[in-house]
Order: C-alpha cells, then structure tokens, then sequence
C-alpha cells in the first residue's frame, strides 16, 4: 500500500516501556509460531520439504521483524500478511503487525492489512484444508479473530487519544487559570488604584483649600487661622485613615471593608461646603435622603462620580459655585449631573492629566452606563453620569 500513514516514527532510543512491550510481543508470537511448528511436525506433511522450510523460515524472520513494528508499521503488517497464503507459522506475527497498523497507522489502512490477511489465510485454508474442521467454520474463526483484532486496537488507540486530550486540557485549564488569577490580580491592582485617587484626591484637594487659606490669610485673627488649621489637620489625619482603608483590601476579605455609597454623597456636599464651595444639592430620585435604594455597584459608582467632580471643582475653577444634580426612577435609569460654573479667576495649577475622568468612565462601562463630560456654554464644565437602576 503505497499512501502515506499517520504512523510516527519513534525516536533513536525507544522508552524501557516500550521496548518490553516489544519483546513480549515478539516473544507471543514466537510462541505462537513454534506452536504450529509443532502441530505440523506431529501431523501428517500436507507441505511439500521446501515449502514447509519456506513456512518456518517466514515464521522465525516475521517475529524478528516485528522488532521494527512501530518505525514501518503498514510496510511489515502488509508483507506478514502476504506471507500468510503459505506461511502457517507467521500467522501469530502477522497479527501482532495487524494490532500495530491499527494502533499507529490510519483506519483505511488496518482495513486493508486486515482484508489481505483474511485473503491470504482463507487461500491458505482452500489449498491446504483441515480436515478435522468445516471450511465454514475455519473462515467464521479467521474473521472474527480479525475484527477482534482491529477492535483491541481501537480500544487501545481511543483510550490513549482520550488520555492525551485531558492531559492537554488541562494543561490549557492550567494555563487558563493562571490567565484568570493574572488578570485578576491585575484588575485588583487597578481598582486599588482608582480608589486612592478617588479618596487621596478629595482628601488632598481639601488640604490644598485650606492651606491656600492660610497661606493667604496670614494676617487673619488668630481664632480663624486656628480653625483653618484644625481643619488642616483633621483632613489629613482622615486622608491617612482612607489610605489604611484602601490598602487594607490587599488583607481583608471582600465584603469586610466598609463601601460608600449614595447617601454618603450628604457628607461630601458637606465636607465641600465646609471648604469654602458652594454646592447646591438636588436630588430628584430620593437617593441620598433614603427614600429609595439602588444597587451597591451602582451606587458607589454614582458617589465617586460625585466625589471626582467635587475635586476636580475645587482644583480648577475654585471659589465657583457647584450644583450637584440626581434624579431618575426605578425599572428605568439614574442620571447625575454635576456643574460648575465659570471660575472668577484662573487658578494657578497646571492642566490635570484626566486621570480620574478615565478612570470613572471605565467604572462606568463595568456598570453599563455612560459618562459625558465637557464645557457648558457659559464657561463652566459638567459632568453627567447616566447609569441602569434595576430594582
């Protein structure tokens, strides 16, 4: 048979395994042969000398053959085969070449080592007869001792296709697990991130107020200069606090942190407030009062959109006024506005990198929701969060 097989040629120095499941092969069908040997031997001669030397003489170089099974797999079952229409001793040998080409070599490729096989014996049955068995019954032994041939090898060759897939899947689960652990981790170093600059920006910006104040202010009562600088020294006493807790997420169990969430929006309008900004709150949906409740993503998402334009406020258009505005309904959306009006003066601090903007707007997506941000027509600058309000 000339087409090419799916055989894969062993490499120069076989495993110890492999070369003992060779040796008992070749060693089983050495027996098998010898056995013919001698029922031949204690049988009346149907063989002529030369044929019968011929017959033994196949026998003993098939099982040596069988040694180079795995290298050339169809090339010796198809020669074994042959050799069976007048070859009784190579029978063992030809069907341990049969269980190779069908463990190494392709399907179409068993069937027709098998089917010369099955030739080659059936002729050898029709010149040289048994006489103590039926012909009928000599070819029902020889097919079926094929087909149960052909199916030991496919067992063989299914199970270890099975092994070899689950090996690599996991191998692949492997990997993708160390993917997914990666990227998680990666994700978590993001979020951490975004918090200390939600939280240590606001914190700072308050700082930068009130230092800004003093540092004016230097000829102020002493009773003021004291307020200021308690106030100084009360934010960041509370920045430090809000770095622990953020780190902490690196130690704690999810859950175990306390999250903000809207009605904490209150307590930023008050701390901007306390700072000097005027800020209108507005809050159609009944939010920040406790009226009604939205999901915990969505509503830390809202505050820290609150708690960036907050800051953002302060740094780049200070002393102008804020209106911070929430309105929606359940089954329906939340939208948050908030907008700052022009600034009287421009303040002395390079343009800021939009850091935070980013960082909000990928918040946002996680959500599935939108974010806008840009000037108004009067000078000021708005941003508007829409996000989903499922009940």
């Amino acid at each position: 048979m000339n087409g090419p097989t799916t055989a894969h040629a062993p490499p120069p120095r076989q495993p110890l395994r492999a070369r003992l499941t060779d040796a008992t092969l070749i060693a089983i069908a050495l027996a098998l042969a010898l056995i013919s040997w001698q029922i031949q031997t204690n049988e009346t001669p149907q063989l002529p000398t030369a044929l019968l030397t011929a017959d033994r003489l196949t026998g003993l170089l098939g099982c040596i053959a069988l040694w180079w099974r795995r290298k050339y797999p169809v090339q010796i079952g198809i020669a074994l085969a042959a050799a069976s229409v007048y070859s009784e001793t190579v029978t063992g040998a030809a069907i341990v070449a049969l269980f190779t080409v069908t463990l190494h070599g392709s399907l179409r490729a068993a069937a027709a080592v098998a089917a010369i096989s099955i030739t080659a014996l059936s002729t050898y049955q029709l010149l040289w007869p048994d006489q103590t068995t039926p012909p009928l019954t000599v070819f029902v032994i020889i097919v079926l001792g094929h087909a149960a041939t052909v199916a030991w090898g496919l067992t063989i060759r299914n199970r270890r296709a099975l092994l070899t897939s689950l090996r690599e899947r996991a191998a692949a689960a492997e990997v993708e697990a160390q993917l997914r652990a990666e990227r998680s981790e990666r994700e978590a170093r993001q979020s951490i991130a975004r918090e200390m600059h939600d939280v240590l920006g606001h914190r700072l910006s308050l700082l930068s107020v009130h230092a800004g104040a003093l540092a004016y202010a230097r000829t102020a009562p002493p009773d003021d200069v004291g307020r200021a600088a308690e106030v100084v020294r009360e934010n960041a006493h509370r920045a430090l606090q809000d770095l622990r807790d953020v780190i902490g997420v690196l130690r704690a169990p999810v859950g175990e942190l306390p999250l903000p969430a809207v009605p904490d929006v209150l307590e930023l309008v008050e701390e901007a407030r306390t700072a000097g900004t005027e800020v209108t709150l507005q809050d159609d949906a009944g939010l920040t009062t406790g009226e009604r409740t939205i999901p915990d993503v969505q509503g830390r998402t809202l505050y820290r959109m609150v708690q960036e334009s907050l800051t953002n406020a302060r740094k780049h258009a200070p002393g102008a006024p804020v209106t911070v505005r929430i309105s929606g309904r359940p089954d329906d959306v939340v939208v948050a506005e908030v907008t700052n009006a022009r600034p009287a003066v421009t303040p002395p601090y390079p343009q800021g990198s939009g850091t935070g903007l980013r960082g909000l707007d990928e918040r946002t997506r996680l959500v599935n929701g939108t974010l806008d941000h840009g000037p108004t027509d009067r000078g000021g600058w708005r941003v508007r969060l829409r996000l989903p309000w499922p009940t």
